[in-house]
């Protein structure tokens, strides 16, 4: 007989350039029972992104609507755009005993973790919920990562690792912190962390 797993509603924020987005795409691909929480906007789709795939892309009516309806976990408005995780559809994965990984930011967090506060026990996301940091090895292998990227001006690079800074002095809010020094050997810590909550050890 198959032994029942803990479904677990993952928060996890990391400073830019620190590989968070590689783990999460390796832990979808490892757990097929783990679902990633997709975030409404009211911004316009960039490049190549799909509704309901990237973002649930909303008109301001329509997310103002679900602000009203108490629809949110959390929601921030960002140059001009609404922003926010709803709660409805990491229930309903949850309660089909199935886990739930949300990628966000330091301060989403801290208003997702408040937010989970104030449920009662028996909320299925207080029961799973766990936050996870990730962190460089450290600032100075981070700003070699950023600048390895190719992708932003130094201007821009400068900015991030000051963000960093920032949200690294936070990560004492998480209940787990992860160090991604190598790729394989954070990856493995994650698995042996998800592991041991849901019960799969």
């Amino acid at each position: 007989m198959q032994q029942k797993l803990k479904p677990l509603f993952i928060v996890m924020s990391a400073p830019s350039g620190c590989g968070k987005s590689t783990l999460i795409d390796m832990l979808l691909q490892e757990y097929h029972d783990l679902s990633y929480s997709i975030s409404c906007t009211t911004r316009a789709p960039r490049g190549e992104e799909e509704n309901g795939l990237d973002y649930h892309f909303l008109t301001k009516e329509r997310f103002e609507e679900l602000l009203a309806q108490d629809a949110f976990m959390e929601h921030a408005l960002v140059h001009g755009n609404y922003y926010g995780t709803l709660k409805a559809p990491i229930v309903e994965v949850l309660n089909e005993g199935h886990s739930m990984i949300l990628d966000i930011d330091v301060q989403g967090a801290a208003k997702v973790r408040e937010y989970v506060r104030g449920l009662p026990d028996t909320d299925p996301l207080k029961i799973g919920y766990v936050d996870i940091f990730i962190l460089p090895p450290s600032m100075e292998e981070l700003r070699n990562r950023l600048v390895g990227r190719g992708t932003d001006s130094p201007a821009v690079i400068e900015k991030r690792l000051a963000n960093a800074e920032g949200e690294i002095a936070r990560q004492h809010e998480y209940m787990y912190q992860v160090t991604n020094d190598d790729l394989g050997v954070c990856y493995k810590r994650l698995c042996d962390l998800i592991d041991a909550l849901s019960g799969r050890m």
